[in-house]
């Protein structure tokens, strides 16, 4: 049995996104630039704005942090936001969500320039995204494929059941699964909670990918011998973080599995990173455009 460790995992792509940027910095006269807004004082996203801008600095891209009160409004707001479409010297914007109820995050999120939605939560990305063109992939969904890949699991001729229709997570994630490559190519089932016997689907499964958010969702009895377990979930339970699956349970049934906290988690701060990087390689002409297809 596999423990799928995305924080090493996630360790290893900084170091290499840190390893290629100082003759790019050199050639191009500045490094990347991430803008990262938060609205309001919600702690879940001040841990998460905290650990990006650590891993910004161990990266080496220049954080832009804006930090604004709950109070902000929808003009404030949007107004920020074209500032920083038009700024230079940013390749990234991240509205950190949630905000407030007060405000409109869809409007917000469009108005991102999809050329800096290194997040892959623009419209347009996630056209592209479905028709397997260039763009930038939601991080979480790609960062799921990424851990894969490094651990040589293909998901390539088998049946995998995404658990949850998350636009942020579960839908890109199945569309990333069902496009040509070794580390997809899979016959996806999209679960939801209207799913007429979801276990009885999760234990025809070789790969089950959990994104519904309750903690410990998915049971050992809903695992099949051997199948691969990826837990996007995370749910503070007592203090206690805790993932969509039962991991000590499960522990002893898949041949891989991703443990909470320590799996998906950072890599979705380094699928960050990579994009914020792809997107400064963008703008200063230093490559091609990402396709979103296999990385292998």
């Amino acid at each position: 049995m596999i423990v799928l460790d995305g924080k090493k995992t996630a360790a290893e792509i900084r170091s290499e996104l840190a390893a290629s940027l100082p003759s790019l910095k050199d050639a191009h006269g500045r490094a990347p630039g991430l803008a990262v807004v938060l609205v309001g004082e919600d702690p879940a996203s001040q841990v998460y704005v905290r650990n990006k801008e650590r891993a910004c600095a161990e990266v080496g891209i220049t954080s832009f942090p804006y930090i604004l009160p709950a109070e902000t409004t929808q003009a404030e707001l949007e107004a920020l936001i074209q500032k920083l479409n038009a700024d230079p010297a940013v390749d990234g914007i991240l509205l950190q969500l949630p905000i407030p109820k007060a405000l409109d995050s869809r409007v917000l999120l469009e108005m991102i320039d999809s050329g800096k939605d290194v997040d892959g939560f623009h419209p347009q990305n996630m056209g592209r995204l479905a028709q397997g063109l260039s763009g930038f992939a939601p991080c979480t969904p790609a960062g799921v494929i990424e851990l894969l890949r490094r651990y040589d699991i293909p998901t390539q001729g088998k049946h995998a059941v995404v658990v949850g229709r998350s636009n942020i997570v579960g839908r890109p994630l199945s569309i990333m699964l069902s496009q040509p490559g070794r580390f997809a190519d899979a016959t996806v089932t999209l679960c939801h909670s209207r799913t007429p016997d979801l276990a009885e689907q999760c234990r025809r499964a070789d790969f089950i990918f959990a994104a519904i958010g309750r903690p410990k969702f998915i049971t050992c009895d809903m695992v099949k011998p051997g199948a691969v377990v990826v837990d996007v979930g995370i749910n503070r339970v007592e203090g206690c973080l805790m993932g969509d699956c039962d991991y000590d349970c499960i522990v002893g049934i898949a041949s891989a599995i991703t443990p909470v906290p320590g799996g998906i988690g950072p890599m979705t701060i380094a699928m960050l990173m990579m994009n914020t990087v792809q997107a400064y390689k963008q703008h200063v002409g230093a490559i091609a455009p990402l396709r979103l297809r296999d990385h292998a």
